[in-house]
């Protein structure tokens, strides 16, 4: 069966497999039920995660309830324990870039925020919209959150400027990008075009750069204030392996 999800995630196009999934979680969920591990979004166990990964696949990782990833997961955990993102009385606006499934629902729903989704090709997205060039007012949301979007970008300044222009003054903006902590320095190559070259060079075929430390002095040098949370070192050993996480994943808390 992992065999089967492996070619299904690398075949079909992405808005064919959002639509699909719908239908297969609740049997991946109902095959896979047990007690080893755990998606703390939404409480359910089972007795492993499945694989997830361009080219080099990586196991027990992707939550067959919720379909989320490591960093999916570390990112719940830090808005539910360490902010009011799930509390606060006073309601929120919420811009969340590429919206993903395992968020998606949950944050519509909740009443105590004004959540609008942005993408320029996702079926979940509300508004269609080019990062570098946002059809939103300067300073008018109270919390961003772009997972794993800017390394799809060429310019990725521009979209990092914007970010922070729509970002309200004390606003939070959450900018997980997959980074190689080992590198000092982000590695980009405009020149490299080629789809197979690009995943075996930075990993996906739709990615334009590796991100390293430097990424964090990146965000400063547009104005945000950074945070590099570290959040795994904050959680119990034994719940960073229950809750499938990746440990010393560092994740951006910014603040403008």
């Amino acid at each position: 069966m992992k065999k089967l999800f492996k070619f299904i995630l690398n075949t079909i196009p992405r808005p064919i497999l959002i639509r699909l999934s719908y239908v297969a979680r609740p049997i991946l969920a109902m095959l896979l039920k047990g007690t080893k591990f755990t998606d703390p979004i939404d409480g359910k166990s089972f007795k492993t995660f499945l694989p997830y990964g361009y080219g080099n696949q990586r196991n027990n990782v992707l939550s067959p309830s919720t379909l989320s990833l490591e960093r999916h997961r570390l990112l719940w955990l830090y808005l539910q324990n360490e902010t009011d993102f799930f509390t606060a009385i006073e309601k929120k606006k919420v811009l969340h870039f590429a919206p993903e499934q395992a968020f998606y629902k949950l944050f519509r729903n909740q009443k105590n925020i004004d959540y609008t989704t942005t993408d320029l090709l996702s079926p979940l997205a509300d508004v269609k919209a080019d990062i570098c060039h946002l059809p939103f007012n300067d300073n008018e949301y109270d919390v961003i959150l772009c997972n794993h979007v800017l390394e799809h970008i060429p310019d990725d300044t521009k979209a990092m400027q914007e970010l922070y222009r729509v970002l309200k003054p004390g606003g939070m903006a959450i900018l997980q990008i997959p980074q190689d902590l080992s590198r000092a320095t982000t590695f980009s190559d405009d020149s490299i075009v080629d789809q197979k070259e690009r995943a075996a060079i930075f990993g996906q075929y739709d990615h334009v750069r590796i991100y390293g430390r430097d990424y964090f002095d990146k965000l400063r040098s547009i104005g945000f204030k950074v945070i590099e949370e570290d959040y795994t070192s904050k959680i119990a050993p034994k719940l960073v392996t229950k809750y499938c996480l990746a440990k010393g994943e560092i994740i951006p808390v910014c603040f403008k």
